[in-house]
């Protein structure tokens, strides 16, 4: 008797639950706008904003979140001749670490310029394109700085690639390549 008693308040704790399942109607949710937010489109019309647009700039004199920090010289020859005349690098020589400059040269730079600057890298040797060696060129951490930033020619800008203090490594780097040229 006190087995068939078990069994029976399993069955009936089970057809308790089975029975107050209803699955073509959601529970009840709190808050719901919180599941379910109003999406916009980011160039759609809106009466949110004065302008009527939904995509806004950024305030003025704003910096976006992370590594970035702001440039002071800018995209242009004068821009570069004063990098090259005043820019130094923030880095104490206990903070050069050559060792993830050259990888990050290797990665980066070494197919144009070679590994060991001389103007020879992959790329050079197909004459695909013709970067020179560092001992013939008239550089300073300023403007080695300012190319990695923007660019010049037809090297393209490594700012994306490279944070900034992986770009003062690989200045140190190309530095440390050049004085090697020159012995």
């Amino acid at each position: 008797m006190k087995t068939a008693l078990k069994y029976i308040s399993v069955l009936v704790l089970l057809v308790g639950f089975v029975s107050c399942q209803k699955n073509s109607r959601p529970n009840y949710q709190y808050m719901p706008n919180m599941y379910q937010s109003v999406g916009y489109e980011a160039y759609q019309e809106s009466e949110a904003f004065a302008n009527g647009v939904e995509a806004q700039l950024p305030a003025e004199g704003t910096i976006p979140r992370g590594d970035f920090l702001p440039f002071d010289y800018e995209n242009t020859t004068e821009g570069y001749d004063l990098a090259k005349a005043e820019l130094k690098s923030p880095l104490d020589s206990t903070q050069v670490d050559l060792e993830n400059g050259k990888e990050m040269y290797e990665i980066y730079c070494a197919i144009c310029h070679g590994k060991k600057g001389a103007g020879m890298g992959t790329l050079a040797k197909k004459e695909l394109i013709i970067p020179g060696s560092y001992a013939a060129k008239d550089i300073t951490t300023g403007s080695i700085y300012h190319t990695i930033y923007y660019g010049k020619n037809s090297m393209g800008s490594y700012a994306n690639q490279l944070n900034e203090n992986e770009r003062w490594q690989v200045v140190a780097y190309v530095e440390k390549l050049k004085a090697d040229l020159t012995k």
